[in-house]
């Protein structure tokens, strides 16, 4: 599946090229596997796909369309039998900073429905602490946002090669570390309790001393609906608002709404799988 588009008018601070593959391995033959792909990125005010491809080792049928919070799926059919998929994405974006505003994007839900709780973004008391140590007795604000991603950051450990595993917000805080989705459902969970709308965004950054390295996560933030201002990106695992270093994917309530490949398969046995992603400026490095 391949999808081009020609550069929007306005200038662009960066290229961004993207490599991401997706390896499945099975330990008995697999009848039939259904994969529910968001993979690729939709082009709004500060982005712009240039060229995007999702390519497929076997033989496999992939269809197209959009789910509830707009987002561009594609849902990957193989029959069996088979013993390993691998899925490889290719893309090339232009970016533009724009300190985490968000505009031109499909919107399908108004923001109020971002407040609602979801399953891996459940409070707890400390992250209920947390939100009232930020807002104290008035607000939320805009630079009270800030210093809660700033705090998230600060009190929280990265872990680079943990992937949403489905602990929940909670569990994560309690924890004290984690990986970058981890990082935005805490972020998530407190801005509700502020009565804030915030949703959970998948994506790519760019990180220039590991632009030749493979990452084993796709990376993840939170987008907060502040009165006055609208969307606006936080990274707390960063501790900065996204800018012309990210590539937005997808979106939604939590991980589960957004994650980069989900899906089922019939058969038996056990499944291992393996993910690799870079983000570079040099699209020589994403051809082998």
């Amino acid at each position: 599946m391949t999808r081009r588009s020609e550069s929007s008018s306005g200038s662009h601070d960066m290229r961004l090229y993207i490599h991401h593959r997706t390896d499945y391995r099975f330990s008995e033959p697999q009848d039939r596997v259904v994969q529910l792909l968001r993979l690729t990125p939709g082009s709004h005010v500060g982005q712009n796909v240039v060229d995007w491809r999702i390519d497929v080792d076997c033989n496999a049928r992939l269809r197209g369309g959009r789910d509830g919070f707009g987002n561009e799926i594609a849902m990957l059919y193989v029959d069996g039998p088979a013993m390993a998929v691998s899925l490889t994405v290719t893309g090339e974006v232009l970016t533009e900073d724009r300190a985490g505003m968000v505009a031109g994007t499909i919107e399908t839900l108004p923001p109020p429905l971002y407040v609602r709780p979801s399953p891996l973004t459940g409070p707890s008391d400390a992250i209920r602490a947390l939100a009232m140590e930020v807002v104290g007795g008035g607000g939320p604000t805009l630079d009270q946002v800030h210093r809660l991603m700033e705090l998230i950051h600060r009190r929280m450990r990265f872990q680079p090669e943990r992937r949403g595993d489905g602990r929940g917000a909670a569990a994560a805080f309690a924890e004290g570390r984690g990986g970058a989705a981890d990082f935005a459902h805490v972020m998530i969970a407190a801005a509700r309790l502020l009565g804030l709308p915030a949703r959970y965004v998948s994506g790519h950054v760019f990180r220039a001393a590991y632009q030749h390295e493979w990452h084993e996560a796709a990376h993840a933030w939170a987008e907060i609906h502040i009165p006055d201002f609208g969307w606006i990106g936080f990274d707390a695992t960063d501790n900065r608002c996204p800018d012309d270093r990210y590539v937005r994917v997808a979106i939604g309530l939590d991980y589960r709404d957004a994650a980069p490949v989900s899906g089922t398969r019939t058969g038996g046995g056990s499944e291992e799988m393996d993910v690799g992603v870079r983000v570079g400026l040099d699209q020589t490095q994403h051809q082998s």
